[in-house]
């Protein structure tokens, strides 16, 4: 790392670390106390070039603007021993869109229920229910093995997922959001959307609340978190 930026590199590095979700630069600034967005620019490219060329099971992943220090995918089966799956309502509602209309764009995730998606996404990702590729400027999401073994479904396949979700939610078919013109470009996602309600509200919900819960309430789509 050059000398002069070695603090401000590691002040990012702390910031991203605590923060546990992608920040953008102009968020990182503000974090930081600062006024001028350039120094923090450059030491988030100092950061993600450090970790890209260091033996680590950490990365500095770019998420459209956004920036994340996260595990790298290989690593993610590593810690679901120690990672407890308990989720808020806003998660199982990501999740329950994901595992609907997946292989799904992140960028269509957040217009279907705000920027809280980035968190969600990372939350998820880390919890090994959510597997994520890099597709454009944005993410493809799709549910992992765990995520069809944790709920009960027998089949990992996104076809049979959607259907078994359709038979316990009784979903209708309808479109996904329209993409805007400028929208990366990514595979097809699932030509259906669940019909309207709401994730049972509370803070925290256990393991077997998050089976009965996912499976039971069917998402909105049309409303923030």
């Amino acid at each position: 790392m050059p000398s002069k930026l070695d603090r401000l590199v590691f002040q990012v590095e702390a910031v991203l670390f605590a923060s546990g979700k992608p920040m953008s630069v102009k968020e990182l600034t503000a974090a930081l106390g600062l006024d001028d967005f350039r120094p923090v620019q450059r030491a988030v490219r100092t950061l993600e070039q450090t970790y890209a060329h260091r033996q680590s099971a950490l990365e500095v992943r770019r998420v459209g603007d956004r920036y994340a220090l996260q595990l790298q995918e290989g690593f993610v089966p590593s810690v679901h021993a120690v990672t407890p799956v308990e989720m808020a309502p806003r998660t199982l509602k990501a999740l329950t869109l994901i595992a609907y209309h997946q292989p799904i764009l992140q960028s269509v995730l957040v217009r279907m229920i705000g920027d809280i998606a980035y968190e969600e996404v990372q939350h998820l990702r880390g919890l090994g229910l959510v597997h994520t590729e890099p597709k454009g400027s944005t993410l493809e999401l799709a549910t992992t093995r765990r995520f069809a073994e944790y709920f009960g479904i027998a089949s990992s396949r996104p076809e049979e997922i959607r259907r078994y979700l359709e038979q316990k939610l009784g979903v209708a078919p309808a479109p996904l959001p329209a993409a805007p013109e400028d929208a990366p470009v990514g595979t097809a996602a699932a030509d259906a959307t669940p019909a309207s309600g709401e994730p049972p509200e509370g803070d925290v919900a256990t393991p077997n609340e998050a089976r009965a819960s996912v499976l039971a309430e069917p998402p909105n789509s049309s409303s923030p978190p």
